[in-house]
This record gives C-alpha cells, structure tokens and sequence, in this order.
C-alpha cells in the first residue's frame, strides 16, 4: 500500500515554484522534499509527503490524526513518532 504521510515544514529552499525544496520533520525524522505540487505552503505548515514530493496542505489537527491512525495500524515503523502531536 502507498501512503502519503504528513509533516511540518521546518525550511524552505528556492524561489522557483518548479525547484523549491523544503525540509519536512516527521516527528524525530526530518527528510527533503519538493514542494512543486504545493506553491502556498510555507514554513510551519503541514504537508503531506508521497515518494518526496509534497501533494497536498493539511491542518495540524488532520496530521496529528492520520499519525495516530497510522500508529494504531503498525505502519510508522521507519519513523521515530516519539511526542508527535505537538512536537511537529
């Protein structure tokens, strides 16, 4: 099954909208991806993360649930999620 996961944006990098790159913390884990496909995001905002490329904006309280379901089901195994709620 592919999942997109949501983070916070803790940077962003670049002012083409075609290159910009942000780095996104997902509870202990902070990866880069591309924030091509969500112009309007912007540092402190929450994105979900499909194969490195942000897809979409969501609100802190919709991240903090799909990681509660996520965790319920087993699938967070990669990601230290360690006081997520909160913390991202």
């Amino acid at each position: 099954m592919c999942l997109g996961i949501p983070g916070k944006i803790v940077s962003v990098a670049g002012d083409d909208p075609l290159i910009r790159m942000g780095r996104v913390q997902f509870g202990g884990v902070v990866k880069e991806v591309s924030l091509a496909y969500v112009p309007e995001a912007h540092v402190g905002d929450y994105v979900v993360v499909h194969v490195g490329f942000a897809i979409s904006v969501v609100d802190e309280e919709e991240a903090n649930q799909t990681f509660a379901y996520l965790r319920e089901i087993g699938e967070l195994s990669e990601l230290d999620t360690t006081g997520f709620e909160g913390a991202v």
